[in-house]
């Protein structure tokens, strides 16, 4: 990253902005000179979190509190950052997880995809005219390596059929891939970039509210061996501030460049699907502009 790059006069929203990557993000754009939102989900660590962040040397810092597995808070805390900011320049869709078992929303959702994969689509286009009237503009996704290794079964997105945690997420990641093409397909010509980013396997809690036993018996032999939140970051914040990327859209990165995703992930038919689906899923209209 451009020792030189500023981001004075931008607003960032992070979701997931309380702890690992979604934290070290929002503190490195803070520190960058940016206002900055996070999005978490329990109010009381969303507020230490943005005290961390202007302990860190980030002053402008705002926490919004919502569940993003729920379509209503969603819906709620868009409004709020609209409220709050009558511009926003940049959105990093950072939230995920992990969940071994099988767990449903208040929505009657799988976790997995409504997290990973539905409360981005939903909070992008929420926000999506607040972006395009702040143009230039960015949209940050955060995938997963695992993408390479998702595939959309479109009969049983749900896994209600079947449901194995790790075909989930990895479904959900390809889904974050896929959705990201499209928007920068549907974005052209409007000032505003989406990107989408592997930020490497990273020490968090990420996974530990229902881990496969697998992950437990793995992680304390490769935790010695996996990046900082802060190490993780760096793509994230690269992709959110760097001048060189004014221009660049529809891409994938990892450690800090574009690289090519999985075969699946640039097909475009599926892709449409995928966004026809997930505007359904969450109460979008089916036609008609980027949400569409």
């Amino acid at each position: 990253m451009d020792a030189m790059t500023t981001m004075a006069g931008k607003t960032v929203l992070v979701t997931g902005g309380t702890g690992g990557i979604g934290l070290a993000t929002a503190t490195g754009l803070g520190r960058l000179g940016a206002t900055v939102g996070i999005i978490g989900r329990d109010p009381a660590r969303a507020a230490a979190a943005a005290d961390r962040i202007r302990a860190a040397g980030a002053p402008d810092v705002r926490a919004f509190a919502a569940d993003l597995s729920a379509q209503r808070e969603v819906r709620a805390v868009a409004e709020q950052v609209l409220t709050a900011y009558p511009r926003l320049d940049v959105l990093v869709n950072n939230v995920g997880g992990y969940w071994a078992t099988r767990h449903t929303t208040e929505d009657g959702l799988e976790r997995t995809f409504a997290v990973n994969h539905l409360a981005p689509f939903l909070l992008t286009n929420l926000l999506l005219d607040r972006l395009t009237a702040s143009a230039p503009a960015r949209v940050v996704t955060v995938s997963s390596g695992a993408q390479a290794m998702g595939r959309l079964d479109f009969d049983d997105l749900q896994g209600l059929r079947s449901y194995r945690g790790q075909r989930a997420y990895n479904q959900s990641k390809l889904a974050n891939v896929m959705f990201t093409y499209e928007l920068a397909r549907r974005l052209e010509g409007t000032g505003v970039t989406a990107n989408v980013l592997h930020p490497g396997v990273v020490r968090t809690s990420f996974g530990q509210e229902d881990s496969a036993w697998w992950m437990r018996l793995m992680l304390p032999l490769v935790r010695p061996f996996m990046k900082s939140p802060e190490q993780g970051a760096r793509t994230s914040i690269h992709l959110a501030s760097s001048p060189e990327l004014d221009e660049v859209s529809g891409k994938y990165f990892a450690d800090g460049r574009a690289k090519p995703s999985s075969r699946a992930s640039y097909d475009v038919e599926a892709a449409g699907r995928l966004w026809q689906v997930s505007a359904e899923l969450v109460g979008l209209h089916a036609t008609g502009g980027p949400a569409a």
